[in-house]
């Protein structure tokens, strides 16, 4: 465990198009899916920030919360956290998007437990595909100097960012715990929807 504190990230910045409405708005047991997310992370962290685009800032939910506004345009996730890594360097980020329904605090403390700070990076593998989870991976402290080099090269992708990196990879304690929902078919099959 390193000695930096950890903060969170919860990742609210995206568009949602494939979903064609607000992922982060979705309702989880009759709170917002965002709500959810954070709560998650408070139990686990000493401070959570939610990461948005400026245009969102005023918004009703995201307003509720400690932000830090993406400072980057078109780059996708890489935005939010480059964002969050160079607004408090000081700190290491445990980043986590506000779409997994299923997410859980025996997962994050999983994470927590086995970063080392030894690696820029620390992932669990996806139980689907074998390849590094970005979006629910502890991103230590110095380590935008390594993003940085990758969107330089034109590379923004932050799973394959960790691919090309330094990265310790962990097994998911709860295979499930890291499924995503992007469409209105991943929310009929979701936990979201049992909720309902």
């Amino acid at each position: 465990m390193t000695s930096k504190p950890v903060y969170g990230l919860v990742l609210a910045g995206g568009k949602s198009r494939r979903m064609g409405q607000d992922k982060a708005l979705l309702d989880h047991d009759g709170q917002s899916q965002l709500a959810y997310v954070v709560s998650v992370l408070e139990a686990c962290v000493e401070k959570v920030f939610v990461s948005t685009r400026p245009d969102q800032a005023g918004d009703e939910e995201r307003a509720q919360f400690d932000q830090i506004l993406d400072q980057y345009d078109d780059m996708g996730p890489v935005a939010g956290i480059l964002s969050a890594l160079e607004e408090q360097p000081e700190v290491d980020w445990l980043v986590v998007a506000c779409d997994l329904p299923n997410i859980n605090e025996q997962t994050i403390q999983f994470l927590l437990e086995n970063h080392s700070g030894e690696h820029p990076f620390t992932a669990f593998v996806s139980s689907h595909d074998g390849l590094p989870e970005p979006l629910c991976a502890i991103y230590t402290s110095g380590c935008e100097s390594i993003i940085r080099r990758f969107i330089d090269a034109g590379l923004n992708c932050p799973r394959k960012i960790l691919i090309r990196s330094d990265t310790c990879l962990l097994e998911q304690p709860d295979p499930e715990a890291l499924d995503n929902v992007n469409t209105p078919d991943d929310l009929q099959n979701s936990v979201l929807q049992a909720s309902q």
